[in-house]
Parts: C-alpha cells; sequence; structure tokens
C-alpha cells in the first residue's frame, strides 16, 4: 500500500499494532538529540 493510503495510527498504542496493522509511521528518532540541546528553540505539532 502507498503511503498516501495508509490510516493514521490514532488510538493505536502499540508499536507492533502500527506495524502489522499496515498504518502510517513515521520514525523521528534522529530528531532527539538536536530536541534537547534547543529546547527553547522547538514548537511541537
Amino acid at each position: 500500500m502507498t503511503t498516501a493510503n495508509r490510516n493514521l495510527p490514532i488510538g493505536i498504542q502499540t508499536f507492533e499494532k502500527i506495524r502489522t496493522g499496515d498504518y502510517l509511521y513515521v520514525d523521528k528518532t534522529a530528531m532527539i538529540v538536536p530536541f534537547t540541546f534547543n529546547l527553547s528553540k522547538q514548537f511541537i505539532k
């Protein structure tokens, strides 16, 4: 399934269900370190 057709994992609490249920998942792990060093400059949507 293409990214545009995947469901959003609203209300899904486990990573396993997100992966096996073909939900959209965006890994933002790489953003953690810059975020912690620039807390005053970050805006979370």
